[in-house]
């Protein structure tokens, strides 16, 4: 894999009356020459955009794709107040799909672009569309968290006993990381690629141990709020395709069912032999799955 290529080296700046963002993002492919569809990865948590290269390499040729990393994931800083000091919580990721909303806005696409998100970048996609009047061509939801119930024990355990978890060596908050995102995949995960995943949560990484912490505490306290009750008309509007790994242990199939009706969807596909990271339990799976779906609705 070409890591060059990947690289985010585009930043973009943001600041509202309260907070003040800034995103590391790329671009592959010139969307003039020749004119490709505009198609957006949303990543989730404890990602980023590493783990949609492969997809996106086997989409590039067909679409002009946009990366990016949430504020506080992968390459870009986590969000500030304007007056320096740390931002709190967003349980309900609204100050995250507001960078995003401004970061699509910035990109001034021609046409409204497909948008595939995992995780809870299903939320933030649902918000962007919803709240902040984006227009997507399609929406592909793979995993997300959109719909309750929210939480696990393990999160429970953190938020309940930060101040234990804060005091832990970074060494143990990194076994802590690599241990969860071990169970996010139904086959096992070579080293070379858990290294890759966890690296932004070890001490010298980008964002380091408490950043990990402070969003398995946000996780914890996740909340959709109206925005839910708005999910019926998403559907109506866009073509939504819901993938789903079958063994998926973070979040049962069942979730993945009542969110299709929610949204109206049209499609709901479930993958075999795959956990919630899709993406390495099911590689070509999914760009086989993602690649239909997107002829399906290109112009």
């Amino acid at each position: 894999m070409n890591d060059e290529k990947f690289a985010l080296k585009e930043i973009f700046t943001h600041k509202t009356s309260t907070h003040q963002f800034q995103v590391h993002w790329t671009r592959l492919g010139n969307p003039a020459k020749p004119a490709k569809p505009a198609l957006v990865f949303i990543h989730g948590f404890p990602w980023s955009s590493i783990v949609w290269h492969d997809l996106a390499s086997a989409l590039e040729t067909r679409y002009c794709i946009y990366l990016y990393d949430h504020p506080g994931f992968g390459q870009s800083p986590q969000i500030y107040r304007n007056d320096g000091t740390e931002s709190d919580l967003d349980p309900a990721l609204i100050l995250r799909a507001e960078a995003s909303a401004a970061l699509f806005k910035h990109w001034d696409l021609k046409e409204p672009p497909h948008v595939v998100a995992h995780d809870n970048g299903g939320l933030v996609s649902l918000r962007l569309f919803i709240e902040h009047g984006l227009k997507f061509a399609s929406l592909c939801l793979i995993d997300v968290v959109a719909i309750g119930p929210f939480g696990s024990p393990f999160f429970q355990l953190v938020a309940n006993n930060l101040s234990v978890f804060q005091a832990l060596p970074a060494s143990f908050v990194d076994g802590l990381a690599r241990s969860y995102i071990r169970t996010a995949t139904h086959k096992p995960l070579g080293s070379q690629t858990e290294d890759l995943l966890a690296q932004q949560w070890q001490e010298h990484g980008s964002q380091g141990p408490a950043r990990f912490l402070q969003d398995i505490v946000q996780a914890h306290h996740r909340a959709i709020g109206e925005v839910e009750e708005q999910y019926p008309r998403v559907g109506s509007q866009i073509p939504v395709k819901i993938l789903w790994g079958k063994n998926d242990s973070w979040i049962p199939s069942e979730r993945a069912s009542a969110l299709f009706t929610a949204l109206n969807a049209r499609e709901l596909v479930f993958l075999e032999d795959a956990g919630h990271l899709v993406q390495y339990d099911q590689p070509s799976k999914l760009a086989s799955e993602v690649a239909i779906w997107l002829t399906m609705h290109s112009q």
